[in-house]
């Protein structure tokens, strides 16, 4: 069973930057779909960006140009750069995996063999 763990969040004021990496444990994730996912109090979680497997990205709207998500199999880990931050990026980040699909979130349900638990990114002015 693979286990994430997220690690690099924190408070960073508008602008600024911040690194987000997730690690993944019991099995090698070569042929998974990473993405991240953001959550705000009182709203659903969303995916924010995604890296399949031969390194393709794909990336939500409010977050491209700003934000960039990697992975280094050799390391089972896969991270998130986030640049030029914004209020509106302040939220709980989790990392998740899956080898069959992209994970995702539809009504309020997310979908994924493997989450992590959280880190917070809080964003000041």
């Amino acid at each position: 069973q693979v286990k994430l763990a997220e690690s690099g969040g924190g408070s960073e004021q508008v602008g600024g930057s911040l690194r987000l990496a997730c690690t993944a444990s019991g099995r090698v994730l070569t042929t998974a779909c990473m993405a991240w996912f953001r959550e705000v109090t009182g709203k659903n979680r969303t995916r924010v960006a995604q890296i399949l497997p031969g390194g393709k990205t794909d990336y939500a709207d409010s977050v491209k140009g700003r934000f960039a998500i990697s992975r280094d199999n050799s390391k089972s880990a896969f991270y998130l750069q986030m640049n030029s931050l914004q209020s509106d990026d302040t939220g709980t980040y989790y990392c998740a995996a899956d080898a069959t699909f992209c994970p995702y979130c539809k009504s309020g349900r997310c979908y994924g063999a493997a989450w992590g638990q959280g880190t917070q990114v809080t964003v000041f002015s």
